[in-house]
């Protein structure tokens, strides 16, 4: 977490105080976000697009943290975010839009911090000190809440991008702002405790995935695929293959349809269809997937919409986004996690020379991907859901995909330059049987660079992945057991 030394000045000095409504001007706001009735994600995507109806313009969102109740203990869990955006409505008319909001919502009076449905406050508006009868902000408790603070500092970058966010650190009368306060509190510490645990919704579960690494096992149903092409292409054949890496440990089954090898021929949304969607059908029948999540691969808003509507539990893009401009549209009304990954072109272009020019990949790859994820964000999809994956073999040298395995840390650093709640997405990694390792290992044929895949996923678990994206689910999932004790023995 960014020090008042790092960020290089001093978040102390004087706010405005104002008592009169603020009118016309739009203005950057900060919102908190709880619930601990009913289905907590529901009211959520539910809370966001009232809000966004009702003209407050969302553009990032915190992380999900689920936590022990405050004050009154007597109640469910809490899941708790925050987001940021813009409105041009006057700070008691933005109040009476979110109390009208949980109201809606079946919110009512109940008892004082007690169980909710949802739960809406102001805790900055633009860069006003604002006290009154029916409003007081910055919120008067931001400051005694670690529920609060941690989505709250998700929000903000270790760069200050604005004076409107200088003016929030000064609220906290701390030299490093609401950094130090964060800090004094325990800071990142304080995450992966009972009281505080942060999740990625997925399927029915809360997933939290600092607990240990996950492993993703590859459904190839393409003809063409570098590795495995022409195995799976009949539904009893991939049927067959996703029963073994289940038994084998696979806790994701990835189903692609559309070969993303170098050079490789784009399909039709519709011929994708024709393949993943008899799969998918006779997948979600099996015992042995119940617990289990399924990944469609797909750069197609077409196949990821009707994939998700037949029982799959998230979208795996390669090209973020930028390949279908529907996707972002389609995946933020679905409400799964969205996996999105670097890439420079497309798969037929993705090895040009100027697509593989790097002066620092690592930070590259970063500053790039977070240009997807504001995008992504903005148009709906909270970084809660997200995923990133730096794209081994995607455009990228055999030097370029070492530097990103052993250079996670510095791509989750370049991201919380912009967005603290970009840096603590889950990372995927996927380096099985690709050429590079032949090329490092000298193994022209796919299927011998299970050993070098090991080694490869190791790496990236021990500097900072969290899925892994394997065709040979056994031997690596023993590498991310070792690695996982590894890095507990590491921390204890």
């Amino acid at each position: 977490m960014p020090s008042a030394c790092f960020l290089g000045f001093s978040f102390l000095h004087s706010s405005s105080r104002v008592s009169v409504e603020v009118h016309s001007l739009e203005h950057e706001v900060v919102i908190a976000v709880g619930s601990n009735v009913g289905d907590r994600i529901f009211n959520f995507s539910e809370a966001l697009k009232l809000m966004k109806l009702s003209g407050i313009r969302i553009t990032r969102h915190g992380c999900l943290y689920e936590t022990k109740p405050a004050y009154v203990l007597d109640q469910p869990l809490f899941l708790n975010t925050a987001v940021r955006g813009f409105t041009k409505l006057a700070p008691h008319d933005l109040l009476a839009v979110l109390k009208k909001i949980e109201k809606n919502m079946g919110r009512t009076g109940g008892i004082r911090y007690g169980p909710r449905p949802i739960d809406l406050d102001i805790l900055f508006y633009g860069k006003f000190n604002i006290q009154s009868e029916t409003l007081i902000v910055p919120h008067e408790r931001i400051w005694e809440r670690p529920f609060v603070l941690a989505p709250l500092i998700d929000l903000l970058g270790s760069a200050v991008d604005n004076d409107t966010v200088a003016s929030w650190h000064s609220h906290s009368r701390k030299t490093g702002g609401l950094f130090e306060v964060w800090e004094k509190h325990g800071g990142e510490s304080l995450i992966g405790r009972n009281e505080l645990r942060r999740v990625l919704p997925i399927g029915k579960q809360l997933l939290d995935w600092s607990e240990r690494t996950h492993v993703m096992g590859i459904l190839n149903l393409t003809p063409d695929s570098f590795s495995d092409g022409g195995k799976y292409q009949s539904v009893e054949a991939a049927v067959s293959q996703v029963r073994l890496m289940i038994s084998e440990g696979a806790d994701i089954i990835d189903i692609g349809a559309q070969s993303t090898r170098p050079f490789a021929t784009m399909i039709s949304a519709e011929e994708e269809l024709d393949r993943v969607i008899p799969v998918v059908e006779a997948l979600v029948k099996l015992p042995e997937v119940e617990g289990k999540l399924l990944s469609v691969d797909t750069f197609h808003s077409k196949v990821a919409l009707e994939a998700v509507r037949k029982g799959v539990h998230l979208v795996n893009d390669v090209s973020s986004g930028r390949l279908d401009p529907n996707m972002f549209h389609v995946v933020a009304n679905l409400g799964v996690p969205y996996v999105m990954m670097h890439m420079r072109g497309d798969p037929s272009t993705m090895q040009n020379n100027e697509n593989l020019h790097y002066e620092n990949v690592c930070k590259q790859v970063a500053s790039e991907l977070y240009m997807h994820i504001r995008d992504a964000e903005s148009s709906g999809i909270p970084a809660w859901r997200l995923i990133i994956d730096p794209g081994i073999g995607f455009s990228k040298k055999t030097e370029h995909n070492l530097e990103i395995l052993s250079g996670l840390a510095t791509v989750r650093e370049e991201l919380s330059v912009k967005s603290l709640a970009a840096s603590h997405v889950p990372i995927l990694v996927g380096p099985s049987r690709k050429r590079f390792l032949g090329d490092l290992c000298n193994r022209t044929n796919a299927n011998d660079r299970d050993p070098a895949t090991v080694s490869a996923v190791t790496s990236g678990i021990l500097n900072g992945a969290n899925i892994v994206r394997v065709h040979n689910v056994r031997d690596n999932l023993d590498a991310a057991r070792l690695c996982d004790a590894l890095l507990k023995y590491r921390r204890s």
